[in-house]
This record gives structure tokens, sequence and C-alpha cells, in this order.
């Protein structure tokens, strides 16, 4: 999902020796995983109020603004910086949306949008499936999906983030454990912990003819 590290590094590099092309060049390769992060984790009813568009504008002006600053010290890998900025932007938009009185987003489910149906989660959805289950038994693969985001929108909001960082933003488990502020062997526990939380709901919700 995020752009070739060794080119960000290189662009890094350029921007850091007042390359303003590279800076550009930076932010522009850096957008649309940005915007598909915080499509992913923008709640639906807020994003009929805010254009993920403008939240990506919003951290992208920020990052340009910030950039000499991680510069001098680059204690996070470039993306991963980006996204932690582009968390408290989403944080701070669903705060504003509480405080006007709207729905409540504490009863959100913050993954349950629509970056659930691509490929990533058909992939993972393919894992959590039992292997004996025909496509008789499993009726069509659409009742699956409805499924499988039911099981989703179960989970904790700590299960539903490492769930989102390893399939849908692709993040390997050092990444994880660096954004998460964790060791990698309790990055990957949390993550096989989530992983198991999520095919036990999976198996838990009925089919649509009202079979387990």
């Amino acid at each position: 999902m995020w752009p070739d590290a060794s080119q960000t590094i290189e662009l890094l590099d350029r921007a850091g020796q007042g390359d303003a092309a590279a800076v550009n060049g930076l932010l522009e390769r850096h957008r649309t995983a940005l915007r598909r992060m915080i499509e992913l984790r923008l709640d639906r009813q807020l994003q009929r109020r805010v254009d993920a568009s403008d939240v990506v504008q919003d951290v992208l002006v920020e990052a340009s603004r910030r950039l000499s600053e991680y510069l001098a010290t680059r204690k996070l890998p470039f993306h991963l910086w980006l996204r932690q900025m582009a968390r408290d932007r989403i944080i701070d938009a669903h705060r504003r949306h509480k405080v006007a009185g709207r729905r409540s987003i504490d009863r959100e489910q913050s993954l349950a949008a629509p970056a659930f149906a691509d490929q990533s989660a058909i992939d993972l959805l393919g894992q959590l499936r039992d292997r004996e289950l025909t496509p008789a038994a499993a009726a069509t693969q659409h009742e699956l999906e409805l499924r499988f985001q039911a099981a989703v929108d179960r989970l904790d909001e700590p299960d539903r983030e490492v769930i989102a960082m390893r399939h849908f933003e692709q993040l390997s488990n050092q990444e994880v454990a660096q954004a998460l502020g964790l060791s990698e062997p309790a990055a990957g526990m949390r993550y096989l912990r989530a992983l198991r939380r999520l095919r036990a709901m999976f198996d838990e919700v009925p089919s649509l003819s009202g079979r387990a």
C-alpha cells in the first residue's frame, strides 16, 4: 500500500539538502496511500460530512511545515510519521463530531468502511473460512462477505486496528510495532490474538439462512 521505502529515503536525502522538487515529490507519492488509510478509518456517518481528500491535504500541509523537524531525527519511517499525523486528524474529526451532538462515535465501528470490501478482505476471509465449507453450504460469496463484515464490527478497536494495519495497509510486524510503540514480539502476539478473535467472531455470525 505504501510507496517503496528506498525511493522515499532517496527523496528524503534530497529534501534534506534543500531540494524543493524532492519535497513535493515525496508528499505527492504518499497521497494515494494516505487517502486509503484515512478512508479506512473515517466513520461512515462522518464520511458524509468530512471529505477524506481534505484530511489528506491537511496532513500533507502539516508534513511540509514540519519536514525539517522530521529530517533532524527520523525516529520513524516516513510513512509511519505521516499516518501518525493522519490518525491525530481523524481523532480530532471524530471528537468534533461528538461535540456537535451528533451520533456518538463510541458506538461506531471505525473500520467498518468501504475498504473492507477490497481484495485484501477477500484474501483474509479465505484464511478464516472453514476449509471444509462447500459452495452450497456457504451460500454465496456476498453472504460470506456480509458475515465477515459483521465479525469485524464485533471486534474491539485494538483488534480492528492491528488487522487493518497488517492486511489493509500491508505493514510488516516491525512497522506495526514501531507505530504502536510495542516490541516486535508483543506486536506479533497482538496480531495473532486479533486474528483468532476474528475467526471466532466469524464462526459465530449466523448466515442469512439462519444457520451458524
